[in-house]
């Protein structure tokens, strides 16, 4: 597992190769020697935008500070650079998928369309308006990002974990979101329109100011969460609700079918022409909503 002393090792080799001292690096990327000293002893790490900056001063690429990277190639005392010398490159089952590992990186502007076979990792990284159109996304990682202005229009990112992350201004439509996992993440101005939530799980995130008009919620638990700024709208079954605050959110022309709503109050959500059988009407009703327009489908 790459750690903080990893990282500052790393930095401060290169850093020595150059023959920089923690002060003239400290200057190039916008802070003090002090704080280079404090990655240098794995005290703690700069953001993703310094790391970039710092590995353009040194020279290196980001993968060059993620854990498995290694130079396969060399240049020979005879001048032919380029020579493999490792010998395991380019052998095993030519069957096997590749193995993607896209942390660390500063990604802007960049086309991953119609993108398969990833199932990695995305962690750690800047992306900014970025294309993944009917890419292939699913049981992807997204460990503290920050992702803006991206469009993923029909593409798969079912079985995928966001954690951590920042998600601004995104066009999703049409994705398939299903059994992907929401952990501690900011959702806010994105295009959720006709997305698929069947089975997802949105736990201890803000979510504000997204359109979601036809997106289907099936089994969709929200929890510890705080809503803002949102238009349900369509059929719910088997979802729930769960320690949840809500500021200007409206349920219009919403059905709830066996949905479990467990939070301190509903009284800030507005109902408006909807419908629901008796368990959650039962459940709206004990959360003290307000029911004038919601009837109980009998």
């Amino acid at each position: 597992m790459l750690t903080t002393i990893m990282i500052g090792n790393k930095i401060s080799d290169a850093r020595k190769k150059l023959d920089l001292s923690q002060a003239q690096l400290g200057e190039q990327v916008f802070v003090s020697s002090q704080a280079v000293g404090k990655w240098e002893r794995g005290e703690s790490l700069p953001d993703i935008i310094t790391l970039n900056r710092i590995a353009a001063v040194l020279g290196v690429d980001l993968n060059y500070f993620s854990e498995d990277f290694a130079a396969p190639f060399e240049v020979l005392p005879d001048g032919d650079a380029g020579q493999e010398v490792n010998n395991e490159i380019g052998s095993g089952d030519s069957d096997k998928k590749p193995e993607w590992d896209m942390s660390f990186g500063n990604w802007v502007d960049a086309d991953f369309s119609g993108l398969t076979n990833l199932h990695e990792k995305f962690s750690s990284s800047n992306m900014q308006r970025c294309r993944f159109i009917d890419s292939d996304l699913s049981a992807l990682l997204l460990k503290n990002n920050n992702v803006e202005n991206c469009d993923f229009t029909k593409s798969d990112l079912s079985k995928s974990q966001i954690r951590g992350s920042h998600i601004a201004k995104n066009i999703f439509r049409e994705c398939s979101l299903k059994d992907a996992v929401f952990l501690r993440s900011h959702l806010t101005g994105c295009d959720f329109t006709s997305a698929d939530f069947t089975g997802s799980e949105l736990k201890g995130c803000s979510i504000e100011k997204n359109e979601i008009a036809g997106a289907l919620w099936v089994r969709t638990s929200f929890n510890s969460s705080h809503l803002s700024g949102i238009e349900f709208e369509g059929a719910w079954k088997d979802s729930s609700f769960i320690n949840c605050d809500f500021k200007k959110v409206v349920f219009r022309n919403a059905v709830f079918n066996n949905c479990f709503f467990k939070n301190k109050t509903l009284k800030k959500i507005q109902f408006i022409n909807c419908r629901a059988d008796n368990i959650s009407w039962a459940f709206l009703k004990n959360g003290k909503a307000d029911m004038s327009q919601i009837e109980l489908i009998k």
